[in-house]
């Protein structure tokens, strides 16, 4: 073996029982109490090591945008239709500059697998696209990227746009994805992307059903095209805040349907938290979709940052840990099982969004570890507890020493 990580407390084991991981060639070879080799060693302390961290939904390509376009003054903003105007004086150098500041920022915090949102259209032609992809190759040493083409501003309604999505899944895009919202067409687009879907076998990630009412919800075509197409799993909603506007009742009923078909659910609190109820000036909704009720009726969920200091968020230090623990506060979760699919919904649960079939720690795996200075997926999320350290591929990738109370006694 090349490496053991000793003492561990996986997620799976009781607590208390602590584990060896042993790893040779980049991967898991032995899981064991104690592992007798001389191979070199980490100890973790007791302290919680799981699969590394997975971002399912994060837009690299329009991060720290506030140096280029300053977050708006009014009460009602338009993040889309303000950053359009900008898009001309965006280059390609200044997309990989802010972009990989952001991704180290995601690795720091314990990130190893991340599907990122690039859009194209005639404004920003492949740009974002070409300054993004620079990075995959780059650090693939501690991350794993997914590239997701997406028409922020519409498709249909915007000529160019389908001919550049097309460009970019033959340049190798993992996934195509959609924003209805923006477009005069809401049905005609989902269409088109279903059909770009099946000519270049990828999955599907959309933006969907963001708004101040209910009405028009487009996530029942989506289910119906997701059955049509026989998609599931490969399917996701982001956002869906108009869920949080619904009884109970409607929600589940909507929530049976995706979990029949095999629509995931990609929940983005600080975004939709700053940007929804902005119609109000007293008793403003918070806008957020209850991931653990809809895990609850078998929707497969993940908490994901969707933006970082860009106008349409303008704040976020790339911790999943922390994006779970601001799920948690907003939808009033305390139960420690709640918590611990909180956790999940940034590990396990997002690993199955992107369709990963050698996640976790478990013998044959790419050893992909993070170390978290607690005990418990439940404390990780409520105290937001960090990586201390993070393996890719067993090879360390990031250290982040405990803090130490210097007491003068």
């Amino acid at each position: 073996m090349d490496l053991v990580i000793r003492r561990a407390q996986l997620v799976t084991e009781p607590h208390g029982k602590l584990q060896d991981i042993g790893i040779e060639d980049g991967r898991i070879v032995a899981i064991a109490p104690h592992l007798d080799t001389a191979a070199e060693a980490f100890d973790a302390g007791g302290r919680l090591a799981c699969g590394g961290l997975i971002e399912t939904h994060i837009h690299l390509d329009k991060a720290r945008l506030l140096e280029v376009c300053p977050a708006e003054t009014t009460r009602q903003i338009s993040p889309v239709h303000y950053v359009a105007g900008f898009k001309p004086q965006i280059t390609e150098e200044d997309v990989y500059r802010r972009a990989e500041i952001t991704l180290r920022e995601a690795i720091a915090h314990g990130t190893t697998r991340m599907r990122t949102h690039v859009e194209v259209d005639p404004g920003i032609g492949m740009r974002g696209f070409d300054g993004v992809r620079a990075l995959v190759a780059q650090y693939r040493w501690a991350i794993d990227l997914q590239l997701c083409v997406f028409p922020q501003e519409g498709l249909i309604n915007y000529p160019g746009t389908d001919a550049l999505l097309v460009e970019a899944l033959r340049r190798g895009a993992d996934v195509i994805g959609a924003a209805p919202r923006y477009d005069t067409d809401h049905p005609g687009q989902i269409r088109r992307i279903f059909e770009l879907a099946r000519e270049f076998d990828v999955d599907i990630d959309m933006h969907l059903d963001v708004g101040n009412t209910p009405e028009d919800m487009d996530i029942h075509l989506v289910c119906d095209l997701t059955e049509q197409y026989r998609l599931g799993g490969r399917v996701t909603v982001g956002h869906m805040t108009k869920l949080s506007l619904l009884p109970p009742d409607r929600v589940a009923a909507i929530a049976r349907r995706l979990a029949d078909v095999g629509v995931n659910v990609a929940v983005l609190p600080a975004t939709d938290l700053y940007l929804m109820g902005r119609e109000r000036d007293h008793d403003v909704r918070r806008g957020v979709a209850d991931a653990n009720f809809l895990v609850e009726h078998g929707v497969n969920c993940s908490i994901s940052s969707n933006n970082v200091l860009n106008p349409a968020t303008p704040y976020g230090d790339c911790s999943l840990i922390r994006m779970a623990n601001l799920q948690a506060n907003v939808l009033q979760i305390a139960r420690p099982e709640q918590l611990r699919e909180c956790f999940a919904m940034v590990t396990e649960r997002s690993a199955r969004i992107l369709n990963l079939r050698d996640y976790g720690i478990a013998v044959g795996n790419p050893a992909d570890v993070v170390i978290i200075d607690g005990t418990s997926p439940e404390q990780a999320v409520s105290e937001i507890r960090h990586p201390l350290a993070v393996f890719k591929r067993g090879r360390r990738t990031v250290t982040r020493p405990a803090a130490r109370l210097h007491d003068p006694a």
